[in-house]
């Protein structure tokens, strides 16, 4: 009997009707030179779990592996039909099969009774030196790409991204999300517009966020800090802002009541922060938005572990091509672990680097007959002393 492997494995959970889908809607097998978009993301996820760093690195690995390729249902790679195909293809056909697949991940990885609290933020891809002069007509500190990502605190997933150029301010992406009627978003000050907020309060969301220094707000009411919160929190108030527009004349479409609440750090500048909530205790949004520090770790993740310092083309197509499928390994390993329930994401991802095409099944299956074999032989000899 045939074991998979521990990429067929992570494979499993694509979902391939929506990656079809995908293929068919953009046409993507057309001009392929054989080199189908199936095959293509099998080597770009199987480069992200490797942790290959070139082309020649890729080729030399996975065909090293050719009586597995028949099981994955692809063919051996050759660098110069990849770089193509990186170079050409569509990144639209993996942005939405990683779509497809957090919908698919959603369920599995979701926790029973907790609120739904999505955290919003972008980190930069940086891209230097040759082959990258293309970001520079759209480079501000750091030339390259933005990421922008919506993430989900309670099963620690990715659930909408989009790539930009570098210089796209983050509240741009942000006033295109659709608000989540009871669910929190947490942000930072770079998503500052106040009629964006007015959309996410109507749309039943709620939203805790840093407020500017240079804010007009005018306070309606203070509120009571608990004792146990007062090392804490050093204010909470009702407040509304004092104008309904700006110095640049953009009319302000928040006119209901927000609250201004002030958080104590050691050594730093105290915290403030604003929210559309006005009932929940003050220690509640200043955790809130500690949590916001989740998706700063996950890019960090994502970043070490993954590959995404190294690039395997130069143009943009491909960068946003190895983004995207970074992206979906993320999820198949998290997925897998799931399942498999190991310590973190990093000891799955680990496991998975040991040995991609080792088949763990089969490994157990020889074990186990070889120490039947030896009870077998235990209990056919004779004791020591008859």
């Amino acid at each position: 009997m045939y074991r998979i492997s521990r990429m067929q494995q992570v494979l499993q959970g694509l979902p391939r009707g929506a990656f079809q889908n995908a293929v068919d809607k953009y046409r993507g097998d057309r001009h392929s030179k054989g080199f189908s978009c199936w095959s293509h993301l099998v080597a770009m996820v199987y480069a992200q779990l490797s942790g290959v760093g070139s082309l020649r690195e890729l080729e030399a690995g996975f065909n090293q592996h050719r009586s597995q390729h028949y099981h994955l249902n692809t063919r051996a790679v050759h660098r110069t039909t990849l770089a193509d195909a990186n170079g050409k293809r569509n990144p639209q056909i993996f942005a939405e099969t990683l779509r497809a697949l957090i919908q698919v991940a959603r369920p599995s990885l979701k926790r029973e009774g907790e609120e739904l609290l999505l955290l919003l933020d972008s980190t930069t891809i940086a891209l230097r030196g040759r082959g990258s002069q293309w970001t520079h007509a759209s480079a501000t500190r750091t030339p390259g790409l933005k990421l922008h990502l919506l993430f989900s605190s309670n099963q620690q997933l990715p659930v909408q991204q989009t790539i930009t150029a570098a210089n796209v301010n983050d509240v741009e992406e942000g006033r295109k999300l659709q608000p989540v009627a009871g669910a929190s978003y947490v942000f930072d000050k770079g998503y500052c517009d106040y009629s964006w907020w007015n959309r996410l309060d109507a749309g039943g969301a709620r939203f805790v966020t840093r407020l500017k220094r240079n804010a007009a707000v005018t306070q309606v009411c203070a509120r009571a800090i608990a004792e146990a919160d007062a090392s804490q929190i050093l204010n909470d108030a009702v407040v509304r802002f004092t104008h309904r527009s700006n110095r640049g004349g953009h009319c302000n479409a928040y006119a209901g009541l927000l609250r201004r609440i002030e958080v104590a750090r050691a050594g730093e500048d105290s915290l403030v922060l604003v929210t559309n909530d006005l009932e929940a205790p003050a220690a509640e949004i200043a955790q809130l938005y500690r949590q916001r520090w989740e998706i700063e770790l996950f890019f960090k993740w994502i970043k070490q572990h993954l590959r995404l310092r190294r690039f395997l083309g130069q143009n943009e197509n491909a960068i946003r091509i190895q983004i995207l499928t970074a992206l979906i390994a993320y999820v198949l390993v998290a997925i897998l672990n799931a399942k498999a329930r190991h310590p973190s994401l990093w000891a799955a991802l680990a496991e998975l680097r040991t040995g991609l095409f080792h088949r763990p099944q089969q490994d157990e299956s020889w074990w186990r007959r070889r120490r039947q074999q030896q009870e077998i032989q235990t209990a056919l000899q004779p004791g020591l002393f008859g």
